[in-house]
């Protein structure tokens, strides 16, 4: 039984309904459910560029813009302990007969590891940008491989929900811890020939 009970159960039963009533839908669900984890690099690529470029003088937003990439892989080890420790069953353990769209995971299922690595990035984003256009695409991106998890058959919704706060304050807390240094980091960096690489 899933963490949640029987109403995890039937959540996801209803996802899972409607991927079943879906089919046109499947190829491009499966593809981001499984590589679009790409785009959140691109994310941050671009989180860097534009905070070196249109950052000039502020080197918060650089050292948020190049914490974030950290704070996601952060998130990511730390959520290995949770994964461990609540050691959940994959959806298609519970629900022998659910469609599943994507390869049949043999590890544990709470946290979902792809909505954490979302909700850290969009986090990180948020903290580089605020109210930016580049922020808000990361946390729709975010909800949307959330959604996808449970759309393919991978997660039960709470796994999903759960990786993307996890995500998020992880990433959080550890720029508030790291983010004096990273600052200071930025400055020094700034002084020196490799300026190029904090100022645009």
């Amino acid at each position: 039984m899933p963490i949640g009970g029987a109403s995890q159960e039937a959540w996801f039963r209803a996802v899972n309904h409607l991927a079943r009533a879906t089919p046109w839908l499947h190829a491009p669900a499966r593809l981001f459910a499984q590589d679009g984890i790409v785009l959140f690099a691109v994310l941050l690529l671009l989180s860097w560029w534009w905070a070196r470029r249109s950052g000039a003088g502020d080197s918060r937003r650089v050292a948020a813009a190049l914490w974030a990439p950290v704070g996601a892989l952060v998130a990511l080890a730390a959520n290995q302990l949770l994964v461990a420790a609540f050691a959940e069953p994959r959806p298609f353990t519970v629900v022998p007969d659910a469609l599943v769209l994507v390869h049949r995971s043999t590890d544990a299922a709470f946290p979902s590891d792809h909505a954490v690595l979302a909700g850290a990035v969009a986090a990180g984003l948020a903290l580089a940008h605020g109210r930016h256009p580049l922020t808000w695409t990361g946390a729709g991106l975010a909800v949307l491989m959330a959604a996808t998890r449970v759309y393919v058959g991978a997660h039960f919704p709470l796994d999903v929900v759960a990786g993307l706060l996890v995500g998020a304050a992880i990433a959080l807390a550890s720029y508030g811890l790291a983010g004096p240094l990273v600052v200071r980091l930025v400055e020094a960096v700034s002084r020196t020939p490799a300026r190029v690489l904090v100022r645009g």
